[in-house]
Formats: structure tokens, sequence, C-alpha cells
């Protein structure tokens, strides 16, 4: 995973598959920050929005290729 980029209040995470199941927050955000854990569909669209935070991931190259 690499660093959050912020732009204003929010911010914007770019992940790799290896990330993937996407969920908020990540193991690498403060305890004290912390939200419910929740699972984001990031897979289909390359782009998900965490309900309780408003961080906004985009997925590393795009969508993610499925394997059968």
């Amino acid at each position: 995973m690499e660093e959050a980029k912020t732009s204003g209040p929010m911010q914007q995470i770019e992940v790799s598959a290896s990330d993937l199941p996407l969920h908020c927050p990540m193991p690498s955000m403060t305890l004290w920050n912390a939200h419910p854990r929740v699972f984001l569909p990031i897979e289909k669209s390359g782009e998900a929005m965490c309900p309780y935070c408003g961080t906004r991931y985009v997925l590393k190259g795009g969508t993610a290729a499925r394997h059968h």
C-alpha cells in the first residue's frame, strides 16, 4: 500500500491487488481514529469510498482481473 495523498479534508489512498479484499480502516491507520471494519467492493469499478470516514480508495492499475 502506498502512502495516503491528502487533498482537502478527505484522504485518497492507492491500493494494489495484494491489499484485496479491501477493508477500512487499513492496518496502517491509527487505532484512535478507527471505526468498525467495513469491506469495500473495489474490484469492479477500481474505486471505493468508505461510508464511515470518507477515505477514497483507488486500485492501482484500475479494475482487478478476475481469476477463475
